[in-house]
């Protein structure tokens, strides 16, 4: 600031005997050498902030000009404590406005100018830029009115600076002085400004004003350009303009800044022409980005619209000659032409959208025609703008390596210029400023921008490609975990399956190494702790390719033992693999599931990888969510369903029994989301069920090659069926009336196809709308409801096979079994008839058991439990394997026993001649399964019954020993009767039989006993020695033995 203070000294001694404070316009030419020089000094000073110490400068005589004169001794010392500036200004000479406008002009300082104005206090700012205008209306020059007209052109462009402290300072000084000083409590009534409206509308107004007083004064073309293009500019912009216009595209400001720019590079009069590119952008900004907070009031609008249309009328053709000649292709020429075509355009739209009284409309009316008469004739200027090269590139990166306003938007730019892409500049742009590149959309440019370069007729050396590859999926590998998706989805959207593998596999050697590499890591580092790191792993590797690492985790989650889990949640962090494939004709399948139906779908080698399928998309259906990593479903119940079970819902399909554990699973873990069954068409589904389920009636007809599901998964068949008719009958509210009762009757028809068994699987399902439809001959020994069922003619079921219908419908469920029970007729007075029913279940019970699944048997084994409870059941006992008649009392086995017997007398039945042709090898293997399970359940039964008999000190020893006795001589009549490979679970039932007996009698030492057990042993031995294999009789006769 010493330097500062020299300035005013030397000007003062240069205008003694006066005080600087009666500087007039006049004398500035005299005195004001050595204070511009000063300022230029302090400007040219090598420091980091030169454009501040000048700017400091300024507010300090700003400062030293506004402070209260005279200065009371207090005030004085305040303002030591408390100004800032007053250290500094108090070693100035007392000064006045016209150093201040002078000193300003002669700098050309009409930005820092507006900066400082637009700092003070509104009241404080009218009255000095009032002061401003009554000064250049003195004497007005040339430079007057140029930098009259350039403060009016930086008022506009002004944007203020909320950040900038030495404003702050001054402006929070300006209010100190305004709250002391009486100079500025009463303004001029027309500067009374109105707080709700942008303190730049008076302004303007006021330098619309002063215009008007310089008018005569603007002499050369080009200044009259300039005050033409401000006007419209300021009438476009703080008036036409909507009041929340959209920003024109990031293509249109790049084409408009490099117009600009090429203006000022062919313009030498320019003061820009010589500045480099980067400041050149920075005004160039400026220029283009004019916006407005607030709209001039009408009052002024219609004044510009009046001012503007005499202007024009005054000056036209004098502008137009010039304009036309070869010296029209200034700056300020192509401005005037650009602000009169945004002008004329807006002001267009204000005629067809403004309500304005006659007289208004045939003002703007007037001026519009003036002003699109005037561009006709001057149409050349716009035309030909003098690009002397494309500079769009290097004003793009400019902006981009400057972070000047709109960057980003730059950076798209960057990103999808493919003629740019690989030049020098635009590869150390790309280098130096990867981090602006870490956003999804920019990384997805710039993917597409190589992708087109490296397959065009370009030659790009093989090395920059893989440079800029690598550059790129770095910033990638920096992307948060959702805006790698977003890429993902991206990369999926452009080049499918293959991802970047697709265009760029050359460069991206090593990726298979890579692979191999990450997913020996993962499947020794199933853990939470490894997580988030094995994400980062497999994110670059799916974007790679994405079809190969999809397909490796799908393999590796069903092979390797234990991984399923882990691999569901890092897949699960990848929701953009839900992307949907389009594979015309067929129908649209997502990526997800038609990777593990290509990779694992159908390839299972074991019960265990069928396992970690299951499980493995359980986990893509119902993520875990892990802490600290987003992961989102990959699987959608229906798609599972479409994909996975509905395709394979037939017992010829090899993979009907996955389906159906997939199908179950599916329903069960979806249980509580939304009704998402809706989308599956539910009541087809149901049907394709039923199908399922009627092939069983057939099951034994069937060719092996045609029988992929066992009877014994029928049973899951028949669960599946069950709950999925229990979550539609849940959501009946989701269906319309109408449509409800039209699905039903849709199903009860198609039903009428199928065995009448399955139908009657729906009885709930139907109620109230249908009644169970049964074979008549079911009428004949029930008591049924005919407002409940009704009778249909089925073949098969002739005379006699009422009692068959009865217990397949007591196959059908419990509740169904219950009431079955309770409507039977059967007289149990009449021995006769207890007999004949006896003989009928005997004979329907060897029909139907072949074709039970485990379930219905058991069903079937309670019943008949409950019929000799009942005593509607008689069940002889005979003594073909009693060698003497037992002092027993057998009451409390007495179901036991003829349960047995009963067992044993229905596959003396199969095996007759009649029977031992209806099944197949497996079939026998069925039913052998069937009986074990019955006659496990009656060991279980004995052995309850002996403890309990203990417990109430009832010794029942030697009965249940002759009721095991009894069981093993049944187990080994039906051996003898059957295919011996089929025996196998009934020569392990005997052996578990001796085991019982051993354990039961050894316990008892006594000489009767000892005397029983040998006899025993003797007969156990005469009815073992006739059992094939060899190894089976020595088996058993050694176990005998060891009684």
């Amino acid at each position: 600031m010493t330097i500062l203070h020299g300035g005013f000294l030397l000007a003062e001694q240069l205008f003694r005997p006066k005080a600087l404070a009666e500087l007039t316009k006049s004398d500035w030419q005299h005195v004001g050498q050595p204070i511009v020089e000063a300022l230029k000094e302090i400007s040219a000073t090598p420091c980091s902030q030169p454009f501040a110490w000048k700017k400091k400068a300024l507010i300090i005589i700003w400062a030293k000009i506004l402070q209260p004169y005279p200065a009371t001794p207090a005030d004085t010392e305040t303002r030591w404590q408390e100004d800032v500036f007053f250290s500094v200004g108090n070693m100035l000479p007392t000064i006045n406005h016209t150093i201040l406008f002078e000193l300003l002009k002669s700098l050309e300082a009409s930005g820092l100018f507006i900066q400082l104005l637009m700092a003070l206090p509104t009241t404080i700012c009218h009255v000095e830029l009032e002061r401003f205008l009554e000064h250049m209306t003195v004497d007005t020059s040339s430079k007057d009115v140029a930098f009259f007209l350039d403060i009016w052109w930086e008022m506009m462009k002004h944007k203020g600076n909320q950040q900038d402290p030495l404003l702050s300072q001054f402006r929070t000084m300006a209010h100190k002085y305004l709250s002391s000083s009486d100079e500025f409590c009463h303004p001029p009534k027309r500067f009374k400004s109105d707080p709700d409206v942008c303190p730049t509308m008076p302004l303007l107004a006021m330098l619309l004003n002063g215009l008007k007083q310089i008018q005569n004064k603007i002499l050369c073309p080009g200044m009259k350009c300039c005050a033409l293009a401000n006007l419209a500019d300021m009438l476009t912009v703080f008036a036409l303009v909507e009041d929340d216009p959209q920003e024109v595209s990031a293509t249109v400001y790049l084409d408009k800044l490099a117009t600009v720019i090429s203006v000022w590079n062919s313009d030498t009069q320019n003061p820009y022409h010589q500045q480099a590119l980067a400041e050149k952008v920075k005004e160039a900004e400026r220029d283009v980005s004019l916006s407005s907070l607030a709209r001039l009031p009408t009052e002024t609008l219609f004044v510009g619209f009046e001012y503007m249309h005499s202007l024009l009328q005054e000056w036209g053709e004098e502008l137009q000659a010039m304009l036309n000649s070869s010296q029209g292709t200034n700056y300020d020429s192509y401005r005037l032409c650009d602000s009169l075509t945004s002008f004329s355009q807006n002001l267009k739209l204000y005629l067809d959208t403004t309500t304005l009284s006659k007289e208004e409309r045939q003002v703007v009316s007037e001026l519009a025609d003036c002003v699109k008469d005037f561009l006709r004739k001057t149409s050349r200027v716009l035309k030909n703008k003098g690009l002397e090269k494309d500079i769009t590139a290097s004003i793009a990166m400019a902006i981009i390596e400057q972070k000047m306003d709109r960057h980003m938007e730059m950076c798209y730019v960057f990103a999808s210029e493919k003629k740019w892409a690989f030049s020098d500049e635009w590869l150390a742009c790309l280098i130096n400023n990867r981090a602006l590149f870490r956003e999804p959309g920019l990384v997805l440019k710039l993917l597409e921008t190589v992708m087109d370069v490296s397959t065009s007729d370009r030659a790009v050396p093989e090395s920059q490609v893989k440079q800029v590859v690598d550059l790129i999926l770095e910033c990638y590998a920096d992307l948060s975990l959702p805006d790698k998706n977003k890429v993902l989805s991206g990369v999926l959207d452009s080049w499918g399956r293959k991802g970047l593998s697709e265009k760029l596999l050359a460069y991206l050697k090593g990726f298979q190494e890579d692979l191999n590499t990450t997913f020996n890591q993962l499947s020794q580092s199933a853990s939470e702790q490894g997580l988030a790191n094995a994400v980062a792993s497999v994110a670059r590797l799916v974007i790679l390719h994405p079809e190969i690492t999809v397909k490796k985790m799908c393999s590796m989650a069903v092979v390797n033992l234990g991984t399923h889990k882990f691999l569901a949640q890092i897949l699960s962090a990848f929701p953009a693999l839900r992307f949907t494939e389009e594979q015309d004709p067929n129908p649209p399948t997502t990526f997800m599931v038609s990777c593990l139906k290509e990779t694992v779908w159908g390839k299972f080698s074991t019960p265990k990888e069928e396992k970690q399928f299951l499980e493995f998309i359980s986990c893509l259906m119902s993520p875990v969510k892990p802490q600290g990593i987003p992961v989102a479903a990959l699987l959608e119940p229906d798609e599972v369903l479409k994909e996975f079970v509905l395709p394979f819902l037939m017992l010829d399909a090899e993979e009907v029994d996955l389906s159906l554990r997939i199908f179950i699973q599916t329903l069960e873990v979806n249980a509580g989301l939304e009704y998402w069954l809706q989308t599956c068409s539910p009541f087809p589904l149901i049907f394709s069920m039923c199908q399922l389920l009627d092939c069983y009636s057939k099951y034994w007809q069937l060719p092996k090659e045609k029988r992929h599901l066992s009877l014994d998964e029928k049973d899951l068949a028949i669960h599946v069926l069950a709950l999925l008719c229990d979550i539609v009958l849940a959501n009946v509210e989701t269906f319309s009336p109408d449509t409800w009762i039209k699905s039903l009757s849709w199903l009860h028809q198609k039903l009428e196809q199928l065995d009448w068994t399955v139908g009657l699987r729906l009885k709930n399902f139907f109620e109230g709308h249908f009644k169970c439809e049964v074979p008549a001959t079911l009428f004949e020994i029930c008591k049924l409801s005919e407002g409940e069922w009704t009778s249909q003619t089925h073949p098969g079921y002739g005379p006699g096979t009422g009692l068959l219908a009865w217990m397949e419908c007591c196959c059908i469920s419990s509740s169904i079994c219950e009431q079955m029970l309770s409507l039977l007729v059967v007289d149990v007075g009449n021995p006769e008839e207890v007999r004949l029913f006896s003989k009928g279940f005997l004979v329907a019970l060897v029909q139907v058991m072949p074709w039970c699944s485990p379930q219905e048997w058991q069903y079937l084994h309670q019943l008949t439990r409950r019929l000799l409870e009942k005593q509607l059941l008689h069940v002889p006992y005979s003594l073909e394997y009693i060698q003497f008649v037992p002092l027993l009392n057998l009451k409390p086995f007495a179901q036991e026993l003829q349960l047995s017997i009963l067992f044993l007398r229905v596959f003396q039945f199969l095996c007759s001649q009649s029977c031992r042709n209806w099944l197949p090898i497996d079939g026998w293997s069925h039913v052998v399964k069937l009986l074990c399970s019955s006659l496990t359940n009656l060991l279980d039964s004995v052995r309850l019954i002996q403890s309990l008999g203990q417990g109430q000190e009832q010794d029942l020893t030697q009965e249940a020993l002759f009721v095991y006795t009894q069981m093993f001589c049944h187990v080994l009549h039906i051996m003898a009767m059957l295919h011996q490979e089929v025996c196998e679970p009934l020569y392990v039932l005997a052996l578990e039989i001796l085991t019982c007996y051993e354990t039961l009698s050894k316990p008892n030492p006594s000489v009767s006993s000892l005397l029983q057990k040998v006899n025993e042993q003797r007969f156990l031995k005469s009815i073992a020695e006739n059992i094939n294999p060899e190894e089976w009789r020595y088996t058993l006769l050694q176990k005998i033995s060891n009684f």
